[in-house]
């Protein structure tokens, strides 16, 4: 099917560093690379948080650094580009205190993706989370997180029902359908098909079924993903044009209140 209306990437990893590129294979190389790619891909935006690799431990300095990265990146990059940031769930005044500052005087709407294996922030439902979500609920942020453990997101999504809950990644046939079943549950939790799941034909259709078409958002996690296998994979599924327009970029503009 074609399709000529807008993309928004909402999963993403930019970097500043070259040591904190997560490409598997070498390419892209500068943030240059990065940028100039998902334009040629003929993406409107994309957005997402700059992960901060090769870390045994992580204090709220190197999160402060990691978010500043990402601004650094939209002052250069323009609106193309829009910025994901991370918290700490041991930092919890601290976070919140970030949250507030980047939100009023930055902007920032989207919270993530956050990777606690990766960043090692602490468990999505750790005690100082709480007043985290709290803080990003009363200011209408979104959080999009990686996270395998259902109990653990159903701890997030009960506690906070006004807080929108972006899981990315469907996973695989079994997982993906599990996946989705469990958040048709809960109106405050959303999809974002990046990384697996994508490939196995008809996972989107089933997923927009049973979700329904406003809580799925389109996602790549480029560069370890190619992101015109993405916009492929919706295209090849048998979706309306008012639902391939609310995958592509309506849900993210209505949920962050950015519109591109």
């Amino acid at each position: 099917m074609f399709y000529s209306g807008k993309i928004i990437d909402c999963h993403c990893h930019p970097f500043v560093l070259e040591k904190d590129n997560i490409a598997h294979y070498g390419f892209p190389v500068t943030a240059d690379d990065f940028f100039a790619e998902m334009r040629r891909t003929g993406y409107a935006a994309c957005c997402g948080s700059v992960i901060l690799r090769m870390m045994e431990k992580t204090d709220f300095e190197d999160i402060r650094r990691a978010n500043r990265y990402a601004l650094e990146l939209r002052e250069r990059y323009g609106n193309f580009y829009i910025p994901g940031i991370h918290v700490h769930g041991e930092y919890p005044q601290e976070s919140c205190a970030e949250l507030e500052e980047l939100y009023h005087k930055h902007g920032v709407r989207w919270i993530g993706e956050l990777v606690t294996y990766i960043m090692h922030t602490g468990a999505y439902n750790c005690e100082g989370m709480f007043p985290i979500y709290e803080t990003a609920q009363d200011l209408g942020m979104v959080v999009n997180i990686h996270e395998s453990d259902l109990k653990i997101v159903e701890d997030v999504l009960k506690n906070f029902p006004k807080l929108s809950v972006v899981l990315a990644h469907p996973g695989d046939v079994g997982s993906a359908k599990e996946r989705i079943r469990f958040l048709s549950e809960y109106p405050n939790g959303y999809l974002d098909i990046s990384g697996t799941g994508i490939f196995r034909y008809g996972m989107l259709r089933h997923a927009l079924d049973v979700m329904g078409s406003d809580r799925v958002l389109f996602g790549t996690d480029f560069p370890t993903c190619a992101p015109g296998v993405y916009e492929g994979g919706v295209l090849g599924e048998h979706l309306t044009e008012d639902e391939l327009e609310k995958v592509f970029y309506k849900n993210f503009e209505t949920l962050t209140g950015i519109v591109v």
